[in-house]
């Protein structure tokens, strides 16, 4: 019989989604944690009550890098293109250009720059490799964190009326 492999104490994988009602609008953001080596999980999730959709994919991201005490090896898993780019390709660029994005022939701000920046600084204090999912594919953590983003924001907005 094999014995079950064992993983790096150090490895945790990171679940995100977030959601907006309207673009911009209401949104919500959810991670899930996950440390194989321990069998332990934790979730967290917010809302903003105006934000865009990709605002709310940043900050799940940003929210369960936040909350790890220790540097970590984190594969991080996304249903958003924009996150995972960001990260693997864009944001390298960005950093090299001033965090100016090329627009033709002139460069412009990097849309949501404050979060990039924010992300950036988190992914200095863990090894990190992001892989992107299909969302709404039956992913059992991404729909999780797809449920928990959205129910954010409708107790958002029924908090608010």
């Amino acid at each position: 019989m094999t014995a079950p492999a064992k993983h790096p104490e150090n490895l945790v994988r990171l679940y995100s989604d977030g959601a907006c009602s309207g673009n911009p609008g209401p949104g919500g953001w959810a991670y899930i944690l996950d440390h194989p080596a321990t069998g332990k999980s934790r979730e967290s999730w917010g809302a903003e009550p105006h934000t865009t959709n990709n605002r709310m994919e940043l900050m799940g991201v940003i929210e369960g890098l936040a909350s790890l005490k220790r540097h970590c090896q984190v594969q991080v898993v996304t249903d958003s293109q924009y996150v995972a780019k960001g990260i693997s390709d864009w944001m390298k660029k960005w950093k090299a250009q001033g965090w100016k994005r090329k627009d033709g022939s002139q460069f412009k701000p990097v849309i949501n720059e404050d979060l990039w920046r924010r992300l950036d600084e988190l992914l200095a204090k863990h090894t990190v490799k992001v892989s992107h999912v299909l969302g709404h594919n039956g992913h059992p953590e991404n729909e999780a964190c797809d449920r928990m983003a959205v129910a954010a924001y409708k107790a958002l907005i029924a908090d608010r009326r």
